[in-house]
């Protein structure tokens, strides 16, 4: 059972970048405030049924889709990592440096 969720400082400064820019873009915090709700949400689901997310080449890697974004996290016994909130519409070289 997953007791603890640790973002990693990529992933808290990713998230925050993603929030600001749908917020200076749309004049408004309503899109940054549901798309951050869905991030919640999509934590919640991964700290009840870790095996959720699309497993990747690396070990206990794994990935979820909030809309156009990844959240790639690792499992780690009782604590989940969340390493990266990727956005899909990146260049999909970056992502592996990412999961290196």
């Amino acid at each position: 059972m997953v007791k603890q969720v640790v973002w990693s400082r990529r992933a808290h400064r990713e998230r925050k970048k993603i929030l600001e820019f749908w917020q200076l873009h749309n004049k408004s915090t309503t899109y940054s405030k549901k798309l951050n709700s869905l991030f919640k949400i999509a934590i919640k689901l991964i700290v009840d049924h870790p095996q959720i997310g699309k497993p990747t080449d690396i070990p206990n890697v794994r990935i979820k889709i909030v809309r156009h974004y990844l959240l790639i996290y690792e499992i780690n016994g009782s604590r989940i990592d969340i390493l990266s909130v990727w956005d899909t519409r990146q260049d999909p070289k970056k992502i592996l440096k990412i999961l290196r």
